[in-house]
């Protein structure tokens, strides 16, 4: 089974991508033979760049995404929303990519679910 979850909200303000990264990683320990994609969109194509820091006690969106990458999930990020908010040139979490939405198209026609967020 292919799951793709579509990710708008940006990483801190809203528990969304949070709870959508809690989800991921549920499915990937309980179902380690599915195939898992992370597509970020909007706001939450911020939550792709290094070097967060949050207070202690406080969730950190950068070592969700590093844990879920780490599990084999695919992790992509829309470039056009990257570049309408500056950082398509800034430093992204490694293994995460730059992508389009011919790409997500595909995703969302190969997929058996699909999830926002």
């Amino acid at each position: 089974m292919k799951i793709l979850i579509i990710i708008n909200d940006p990483p801190y303000g809203t528990e969304k991508l949070y709870n959508a990264m809690r989800l991921t990683h549920q499915l990937v320990k309980d179902h380690p033979e599915i195939e898992l994609r992370v597509f970020l969109m909007a706001d939450a194509a911020t939550a792709a760049l290094t070097n967060q820091v949050t207070p202690n006690g406080y969730y950190n969106v950068e070592r969700m995404l590093k844990l879920a990458l780490s599990k084999g999930v695919k992790i992509k990020i829309c470039g056009s929303c990257a570049e309408a908010r500056g950082i398509n040139k800034l430093p992204l979490i490694e293994g995460t990519e730059l992508s389009n939405m011919s790409e997500l198209a595909h995703w969302v026609v190969d997929s058996d679910k699909v999830l926002t967020f």
